[in-house]
Order: structure tokens, then C-alpha cells, then sequence
């Protein structure tokens, strides 16, 4: 038995295709409305906010969220802290998304080239994010995680994230995302695809993966950006090229309920631990501690990894910084496999305090923290009574 898809190749040669089809501004229909590629960022982000998805500016010609202001590179804190939300200033990535058009205009007027990143969570929607990476093909037991590929099935022809997504839609017996011309798909300038759905079951809350995880991914080169990343807009340019939407369709339909049922066998849903309960007060003394040690906390050994990474600030080598980032992210993703954190806050803290020790590094101590992230993921740590 082998493998084989027709679908790579012909969704590729399809992308200039895409450069006639037109993308509606608010109050136009498709016929009268200007093509995407065309579109500025300005009118992208308020056609985007127009749909209920709240926008944020991305640095010109990148498809990474625009710098801090000044003061927020200089001192870390939290978004939710962050004096510029309230004034209405874009600080902190897709944090400070919204839909209120008073700031889309004031933003990109600021900024013009700035492109158009879509906070995922608050719109509701849930990207496949299917890429075509030029890399050796990962061991067989990564490439549809917790799915075993028997020896007999060759992989000969498979080499991105389309064929592995073509080869889950296959075991399935469904429809291959990739080829959904009901929702909004998004050429990106690699050669990869983003298949834009919308969440309409608020009672499952799923979050980002990265691709490089066994338990993370939905697929080997198939990542989700949902609650806790970004999605990059469609008619954004980078020096790479334009992220073109494929086909006619222009806006995300309902995610299908058997790709829902995969993301929660991959382990994308948003996992909140239960409170504590109350103590109740019975009058009687506390009785005598045991003397075992209480069980340890998240926070106790991952905040003296994130402060040494933070300190390495101070100087801009010789600090074995790397390192020191890599062993903080292996930490965190061991917490999260084993379920005491959320991927999305903890990945969002640990870029924030890598980017404030190495600003000009932002792409690397992103791959660093996303690396670790996935290796630690597959190897779970439970807290069971350390100090």
C-alpha cells in the first residue's frame, strides 16, 4: 500500500489564479469591491474589523506584530497592566486587538505599511495552518500524532504539511481541508496555506500548536492558531510576497465537527484547572501538619528559570543565553503536557521575556521557545508533592 495525493502539486499551481479574486469592503458586494493584493493595510484591517475580528498592526513588510513602545521594552509587565491599552496605543501584539474603527484609523495612520495581524481567540476562529517546508520527513511516528502508520503504507511523495493533512483527511474518510473552497484559504508567501475556520462551539476553547510537537500538532507541518496566537490577514505584504485568499470564497465557515474532533484528540483544547474549594470553617483548631512537604507549584520552578533569562539583559553576550531560554521553554512545555499551564500565556511570557533580553533576535528566540516548547510537551511533569 502506498501513499499518494493528487492535491499538492494542483493547490499550488493554482496561486496566481488568485490574483483577480476580489476581497468585499464593508457595505460592497464582491463584484464592486477592489481585489485584496491591491487593497492598503488600512482598508484590510477595517474590512477584517468589520467582520467582528479585532486587528493589530504588524511591523511594515514582516508578518510580526509591531514593537513595544519604548517605555513597554523597557520595563516587562504584563498586557493586562499595560498603561498603553487603555490609551489606545497597539502595544503588546495581538493583546491589543480590537475591532473599534476609531483606532483602526488612528493605527494605520500612524503606521501605513504596518500589515494586518487577526487576533484569533476573540474572532472566534480556528486556522489551519498547513506548511510546505523544505525538511527531511519526520520519523513515521510523528507525522499523524497518535495515529500509527503501519511499515507497509510507503511514504513515498510525502514532503509537507499538505500531504500529511491529505493523508489525515484520508484515514478519515473526509474531505481534505486543503481543498475547501466553501472557507476562506490564504496562500502564504512560502508556498503553505492558512484554512480559516470559525469556532461556533464556545463550550471548546482551542488553542495554538506548533508543528514541530508529537502532541501538539494536528499534523507533521500542520500547525492551529486559535486562542493565544494570531492569524496574518489576507492582502498583508512581507518581503516575501502577499498572502493571496484562494478561490471565492472570503469568509471562514463553521469549523467541520470531525477536524474539532481531531484538535481535541491532539490535545488543543484550552485546559483551565479546576478552583480550589472554599475552606470551610468548622470552629475546630487546624490539626498538626503531616510534615510532608506541600505539593510544588508551576510558578516555583519555572519563575527562577524565566529571571535568568531575563537577566541576561545586562549584557548583550557572554551569558549563555540560549541556553538559559531553551531550558526555561523545555520546563514550561513539560507543565503544560502534564496540564498545570496553558501553551498560549506561558509561550506568550517566555517570548516577551526573550525579546526584552534579546530585542534584536526576535525570529530566533521565537524558534527557540517554540523547539523547546514541543519537546518538553511530549514529556510531562507532574508536581507530586516537591518542595
Amino acid at each position: 500500500m502506498g501513499f499518494h495525493t493528487s492535491g499538492t502539486s494542483g493547490v499550488i499551481e493554482q496561486a496566481d489564479v488568485t490574483r483577480t479574486n476580489p476581497v468585499p469592503r464593508e457595505g460592497e458586494n464582491r463584484n464592486s469591491a477592489a481585489r485584496v493584493e491591491s487593497a492598503s493595510p488600512h482598508a484590510v484591517a477595517r474590512w477584517c474589523a468589520a467582520q467582528g475580528w479585532p486587528v493589530h498592526p504588524l511591523a511594515p513588510g514582516r508578518k510580526t506584530p509591531a514593537g513595544n513602545c519604548p517605555s513597554c521594552r523597557a520595563h516587562r509587565h504584563e498586557p493586562a497592566s499595560c498603561p498603553c491599552l487603555p490609551a489606545g496605543r497597539p502595544c503588546h501584539g495581538f493583546h491589543s486587538a480590537t475591532t473599534d474603527l476609531v483606532l483602526v484609523d488612528q493605527w494605520w495612520a500612524d503606521q501605513p505599511a504596518g500589515g494586518v495581524g487577526v487576533a484569533c481567540g476573540p474572532a472566534g476562529l480556528v486556522i489551519i495552518d498547513v506548511d510546505a517546508h523544505p525538511v527531511p520527513l519526520a520519523d513515521r511516528s510523528r507525522l499523524l500524532p497518535g495515529i500509527p502508520i503501519p511499515d507497509q503504507v510507503t511514504l513515498e511523495g510525502l514532503a509537507s504539511g499538505f500531504d500529511t493533512l491529505a493523508l489525515l483527511a484520508a484515514y478519515r474518510g473526509r474531505p481534505n481541508p486543503a481543498q475547501d473552497d466553501t472557507t476562506l484559504r490564504v496562500r502564504t508567501p512560502s508556498g503553505g496555506l492558512h484554512i480559516w475556520y470559525q469556532n461556533h462551539d464556545p463550550s471548546t476553547r482551542l488553542r495554538c500548536s506548533t508543528g514541530s510537537g508529537r502532541n501538539t500538532a494536528l499534523a507533521w507541518q500542520v500547525d492551529v492558531r486559535a486562542n493565544g496566537g494570531y492569524i496574518v490577514a489576507p492582502g498583508t505584504r512581507t518581503a516575501q510576497g502577499v498572502y493571496r485568499a484562494e478561490g471565492r470564497a472570503r469568509t471562514p465557515v463553521a469549523l467541520p465537527d470531525w477536524l474539532r474532533d481531531e484538535l481535541v484528540r491532539t490535545g488543543h483544547v484550552v485546559q483551565r484547572q479546576p478552583p480550589a474549594p472554599a475552606p470551610v470553617s468548622s470552629g475546630r483548631p487546624r490539626p498538626a501538619s503531616s510534615g510532608r512537604p506541600a505539593p510544588a507549584r508551576a510558578d516555583q520552578i519555572l519563575d527562577p528559570l524565566i529571571t535568568e533569562v531575563a537577566g541576561c539583559a545586562t549584557a548583550p553576550e557572554g551569558t549563555g543565553f540560549s541556553e538559559k531560554l531553551n531550558r526555561a521553554a523545555y520546563t514550561a512545555g513539560g507543565l503544560v503536557g502534564a496540564g498545570h499551564l496553558e501553551h498560549a500565556a506561558i509561550r506568550d511570557r517566555l517570548v516577551r521575556v526573550a525579546c526584552y533580553a534579546r530585542p534584536w533576535q526576535q525570529p530566533r528566540n521565537e524558534k527557540i521557545v517554540d523547539d523547546a516548547l514541543a519537546v518538553g510537551s511530549a514529556r510531562p511533569l507532574h508536581l507530586k508533592g516537591r518542595p
